[in-house]
């Protein structure tokens, strides 16, 4: 696949960019539930509930059955989820989609707070960022676990958060996989403001290994949702992720 790549930025440039008007400290520790993860027939108050219980935005997962075998829902679940849960939470698109371009204005006016989309689903990365940001979103960028960091790395000054697949996408409860690490490690020491989350796995068990290599957006499945007590689990892996942040603000 071919695209559109410009020139990789410096990394004082990029810095410059992503820390314009967001003062000294520009990213901090959130927790995001997965909340494909939860009772899809009390999706209203499972959203609710995890966002009582800490969390600090909500990862919705859009499969198309062609980018990822499986299938989810599209932009109608989401506009009745607003509806149903207010204006407040902060909704992460996570568009695992073959045409990524196409449903940029449905999630937008569905109520998308970021549109994240693949790397490897699109030709034309910088037209697409341009069009979720003329649509009022944030904007994501994802990468499988198959593909190179550095193929991310030229539009990381153009985007507000960098996801790093720490299982294959497409279904929930896969084994998180060790080795992505050193791609945020890499992100993390170029784009030292970038937000950087992690998709896959993630829990209490793997969640140093995360906040060490520098993610601070974590995304969290069953290890969250299906919890006797996810208010507890929140709170630990937001902890841990605050004190590595802490730590790398002291080592600099």
């Amino acid at each position: 696949m071919v695209r559109n790549t410009p020139k990789i930025p410096k990394k004082k440039e990029v810095c410059s960019r992503l820390e314009a008007g967001s003062g000294s400290m520009a990213y901090t520790a959130k927790v995001g539930p997965s909340i494909l993860s939860s009772d899809l027939s009390q999706l209203g108050r499972e959203c609710e509930r995890m966002m009582e219980c800490g969390a600090d935005y909500l990862h919705l997962d859009v499969m198309d059955g062609h980018f990822v075998p499986n299938i989810t829902f599209g932009h109608p679940m989401v506009e009745r989820l607003r509806r149903c849960i207010g204006p407040d939470p902060f909704f992460d698109m996570h568009m695992m989609v073959s045409r990524p371009e196409q449903w940029v204005k449905p999630m937008a006016a569905a109520g998308a707070n970021q549109y994240t989309f693949h790397l490897e689903a699109t030709t034309n990365p910088g037209s697409l960022i341009k069009e979720i940001r003329e649509s009022g979103m944030k904007v994501g960028l994802a990468i499988k676990p198959g593909t190179t960091v550095e193929e991310l790395a030229p539009w990381a000054g153009q985007i507000d958060m960098a996801l790093v697949m720490t299982v294959e996408p497409g279904f929930g409860g896969q084994k998180f996989m060790e080795d992505m690490m050193p791609k945020v490690s890499w992100l993390r020491s170029q784009f030292p403001s970038l937000d950087i989350e992690v998709d896959g796995g993630v829990g209490p068990d793997s969640i140093y290994r995360c906040a060490e290599a520098g993610a601070n957006m974590i995304v969290s499945g069953s290890a969250v949702v299906s919890s006797d007590d996810p208010r507890s689990v929140i709170a630990l892996l937001k902890n841990v992720v605050m004190e590595a942040i802490q730590k790398r603000s002291l080592d600099r």
